[in-house]
């Protein structure tokens, strides 16, 4: 056949013929049509932890400002939650993590898994769209750890991480909720029980079930004692953490580049920066001009620019969307002694930290980079939450959401894109708390359905306190707190008892949402 094409197109002396015929016998690779997509998400990082939000900041993130000066940053983003395990619920889903009826963290082995089976993730919705998907790093949604009967072990410290039969799967691992592949931690990577990394659904290398991590071999500074006394596998380094989960980010984008060069992917690089303990690598001590925890500040920074370097690499950065974001708002320790020390405010301007309604507590950096989508230098005031994701990640795939899904995620790929638009995407935006304590923001109004900060206990004294931080309650009596953000972004005067039709609005909103079990239509 090929000799009688070649004859063919001599005998013509055609160049198209020719030209056809090298289309034909040349191997070529299409790229994928759909963009990868890379979501990267730093742990306890405030809104003012980036020195492109926050012009005070005392660590420089070039990385992160190149990003921001290559894509859109929004300045009205929140974290679902104030701690880490419902707002990670909320992300998976695109769904509030209240509604499950658990508000709290899990820590050591703790579960099962919050996401139900059967549940549509946002791995499985882009999975079923044709793309590979990954996970690396920190998972904190729960997990199911069996003992030699096969039974869950209920007990989530050293305890119970004995009872564990190591060579069991985990029957509801992330590969178990959307994710192809997956290399990380049960909980957070420096502070809880269990020391040891899963790769799929398994612990290969399992912690000594007599070895102890040693507090005596680790850093001694005011970022390093939020670190419980666990259970340690032998390949397990608390100061490396984040280099293993880069070096595993890196290794599958090689690969499946490489190996599948038309399948489009989707990673989900989920780092232990900046949680406490702050035990950055060795590269990085001492490489700032503020502290330990500005240590791992800039290797957090660092990790986001390999990142963004292996993606250049391999040549998919231009059809790569990008987002950065957090967990969470920075960590009562670390905001205390970060002030006190270095006269850096990790959570500027806002009030509150971690655990706390108040905006200190969700309202935190989002970063989107899609070359020839979303305009370079771009700022964006548009409310979004991470629950929104979901449904963006749908609208850019040309998925449609099952109805018993995402329920509270909304689609801001209008907003990336700049089309014209009626009003903010989002009617509303809720926030929750580990107490379950929620609230809602309409336009300018915010109402916390609940008094004080919902989180952190202000009454608290001593070096660990947040007394010194405490406003004076202008409306004491009131069950809750109306702020007017345009007026009063620092929430410092509640307008509760001053607007009562505005609360009752605002209270209906709430109590249709929780009713209906949703917030998009």
């Amino acid at each position: 056949m090929l000799r009688h094409v070649i004859r063919t197109c001599v005998t013509l002396a055609g160049a198209a013929c020719v030209l056809a015929l090298v289309v034909m016998v040349a191997p070529a690779h299409a790229a994928p049509k759909q963009p990868n997509i890379v979501l990267i998400l730093a742990d306890d990082l405030g809104y003012g932890d980036l020195s492109c939000y926050n012009d005070q900041a005392k660590v420089a993130t070039p990385n992160l400002d190149r990003l921001a000066a290559d894509g859109m940053r929004f300045t009205d983003a929140h974290s679902a939650a104030t701690v880490c395990t419902p707002s990670r619920y909320s992300i998976m889903t695109g769904r509030m993590c209240f509604r499950t009826g658990y508000g709290g963290v899990f820590v050591g082995i703790g579960g099962p898994c919050l996401i139900e089976e059967g549940r549509l993730t946002l791995p499985q919705m882009l999975r079923d769209k044709g793309y590979a998907t990954a996970m690396t790093g920190k998972w904190h949604v729960g997990l199911t750890f069996l003992d030699k009967d096969g039974n869950r072990v209920t007990k989530s410290n050293n305890e119970g991480i004995r009872q564990v039969d190591f060579s069991r799967a985990i029957p509801d691992a992330p590969t178990h909720r959307g994710f192809d592949t997956f290399y990380g931690t049960a909980c957070c990577p420096g502070t809880d029980w269990l020391y040891a990394y899963i790769d799929g659904d398994r612990i290969p290398v399992p912690p000594s079930m007599t070895q102890i991590r040693d507090q005596s071999k680790l850093p001694d500074h005011p970022y390093s004692h939020d670190c419980r006394g666990g259970l340690i596998a032998p390949n397990y380094n608390l100061e490396e953490t984040d280099l293993v989960f880069l070096d595993h980010s890196q290794r599958y984008m090689r690969e499946h580049v490489a190996q599948h060069p038309d399948q489009p992917f989707f990673l989900f690089h989920s780092m232990h920066a900046v949680h406490l303990p702050s035990f950055a690598a060795d590269r990085f001590k001492g490489k700032s001009t503020a502290g330990p925890h500005g240590d791992f500040l800039l290797e957090m920074d660092w990790v986001v620019g390999e990142l963004m370097k292996t993606l250049d690499e391999l040549g998919v950065a231009d059809n790569t969307v990008v987002m950065f974001g957090s967990d969470n708002g920075p960590e009562v320790p670390t905001v205390i002694a970060m002030r006190r020390d270095y006269h850096h405010d990790g959570a500027r301007p806002w009030r509150g930290v971690k655990r706390d309604d108040w905006e200190g507590g969700h309202r935190t950096p989002f970063i989107v980079r899609w070359p020839g989508k979303v305009k370079a230098g771009s700022t964006s005031d548009e409310p979004l939450s991470l629950t929104d994701i979901f449904a963006t990640c749908a609208a850019i795939v040309e998925a449609k959401l099952p109805h018993d899904a995402a329920e509270d995620s909304f689609n801001m790929l209008p907003v990336l894109l700049d089309e014209p638009r009626d009003g903010p995407v989002r009617p509303y935006l809720l926030n929750e708390t580990m107490s379950l304590k929620l609230a809602i923001t309409r336009g300018q109004w915010k109402l916390l359905d609940h008094k004080g900060s919902g989180g952190n206990n202000y009454d608290r004294e001593g070096p660990w306190g947040m007394k010194p931080y405490t406003l004076p309650e202008l409306d004491p009596d009131a069950p809750g707190q109306l702020y007017n953000m345009a007026t009063d972004p620092g929430e410092t005067t509640n307008l509760y008892s001053k607007h009562p039709e505005i609360v009752t609005q605002l209270k209906e909103l709430l109590e249709q949402s929780k009713a209906s079990g949703r917030s998009r239509p």
